[in-house]
């Protein structure tokens, strides 16, 4: 049982869960602000272009029980929006690190010509 709390230990405090933990509390504030974004921006906007249709109050009455259906478009709108953002990031991130490896490869290719050159000369010179 030792084991297991000594192991615990060690990976609750390795970096990886510090940076999950930030990550989750960064992405539980993000999604306040796009939520924020959907519902006082863009689907009054969508409303308005739709003649002032308001989303929030679509719901259908079945007896006592009310289907808020409205909410739930803002809540598939919140989502796409939050989908494209982290694609747009990721995807450049990747291009990022591609264009980083692009460097590394032509600047490993450049220093392993050049060495070869120095290296030819240093040969000539000791002749």
């Amino acid at each position: 049982m030792k084991g297991f709390f000594v192991d615990f230990k060690a990976f609750a405090v390795r970096g990886n869960v510090i940076d999950l933990a930030v990550a989750v509390v960064i992405g539980g504030a993000f999604g306040k602000i796009v939520s924020s974004l959907v519902d006082t921006i863009i689907m009054p906007l969508i409303g308005l272009l739709l003649g002032g249709v308001n989303f929030t109050g679509w719901a259908v009455k079945m007896g006592d029980a009310t289907l808020a259906y409205g909410k739930f478009v803002q809540a598939v709108v919140d989502f796409v929006i939050i989908a494209f953002v982290i694609f747009v990031v990721i995807r450049s991130l990747k291009k990022l690190e591609d264009l980083r490896s692009m460097d590394e490869k032509k600047s490993e290719k450049m220093y392993t010509e050049e060495v070869l050159l120095l290296r030819e000369i240093r040969d000539l010179m000791k002749k």
